[in-house]
């Protein structure tokens, strides 16, 4: 034990509403808006667990509800990718990014005091601004890593930039029954 303290990073879902649209994926975005983090940038629908007794799932149909005005079925809720991000701030928090391609109801602004805008896209082209975060968990997820680390400098803007992008992708297992490789 090094006496260092312990991490006590918040935990973040991530709504990936996914569609299909003529060109191929479209995700849900809504734009960040009022005295927020990130206002004018666009975003998953996302929020924290409200407490100990809330477990991941029910955090993201919570907000699906809270934010979107859809109903997920938490039978309908798959594991996309978590992402260990730090701010520019230097905040730290773990982000769960979950798909859902079925739910009940229409997307819409339901908390317009946080969002003011709310629409599909294309994943391959995503709208700016975006906060670099969530454009993190997506590109992680299009490439199809299940985790990644995404560590942003002081300085680094809170938008996703290219030359700012600082995202890792950690590789999975080799698969069942591969021994690790000698060399």
């Amino acid at each position: 034990m090094t006496g260092s303290p312990r991490h006590t990073e918040p935990l973040d879902v991530h709504l990936m509403a996914l569609r299909d649209g003529p060109a191929g994926p479209e995700v849900l975005l809504s734009r960040r808006a009022g005295d927020v983090y990130a206002a004018g940038c666009w975003h998953l629908v996302s929020g924290h667990l409200d407490g100990p007794w809330e477990d991941m799932v029910a955090a993201l149909v919570r907000e699906s509800r809270e934010e979107a005005g859809i109903v997920v079925d938490p039978a309908d809720v798959r594991a996309a990718v978590t992402v260990h991000h730090r701010s520019p701030a230097g905040a730290a928090r773990v982000g769960l990014f979950f798909e859902v391609r079925r739910w009940v109801g229409a997307p819409e602004v339901r908390e317009p005091e946080v969002c003011d805008a709310m629409g599909w896209f294309a994943l391959d082209e995503l709208p700016e601004p975006m906060v670099a975060y969530c454009r993190a968990g997506l590109d992680a997820h299009r490439a199809g890593a299940r985790m990644a680390v995404h560590f942003q400098e002081p300085g680094d803007p809170i938008a996703y930039h290219p030359e700012a992008d600082r995202l890792v992708l950690l590789p999975g297992p080799a698969g069942p029954g591969t021994a690790p490789s000698s060399s």
